[in-house]
């Protein structure tokens, strides 16, 4: 089965991809701006992957309490089921986004920012985001197994 791994975000929406092997890997992140119409690039994605199911990161607050990113993530959810007519499975995704950056840190592929400026030009790429949507969907793949 083909997946799609999502780590939704109001500038990012990071990206990762699996299929019959159950290894999730990512994959360009879309980067949304007013020029930039995400939901014509995720049919596309779709459409180009033979996308089955989607797995998106679902932010549950470290006491366990959904809050207001949870909710935003709700209506992305309700707007990508209509556009694309696929079933969406929500997984917790506490601290991915702090394994990604570490991940890419260890394995040297992005350099630990000096200064808070440094982080946000290394977070613009979307690298971060879409390594995090592989965590996402292989946490989801992993479940599965089990």
């Amino acid at each position: 089965m083909h997946r799609l791994g999502i780590d939704y975000g109001t500038k990012r929406i990071g990206l990762s991809y699996a299929d019959e092997l159950g290894v999730a890997t990512p994959v360009p992140a879309i980067l949304v701006s007013e020029n930039n119409d995400p939901w014509t690039q995720l049919s596309d994605i779709v459409l180009q992957r033979k996308i089955q199911e989607i797995v998106i990161g679902y932010p549950i607050h470290m006491d366990g309490n959904i809050g207001k990113r949870a909710k935003e993530v709700d209506l992305f959810i309700d707007k990508l089921v209509s556009v694309v007519k696929l079933p969406v499975h929500k997984i917790d995704e506490r601290l991915t986004t702090v394994q990604a950056t570490a991940d890419l840190e260890a394995m040297r592929i992005m350099k630990k920012p000096k200064t808070l400026k440094a982080h946000k030009k290394q977070r613009k790429s979307g690298q971060v985001d879409s390594v995090a949507a592989s965590l996402i969907l292989q946490e989801f793949l992993n479940q599965l197994e089990s």
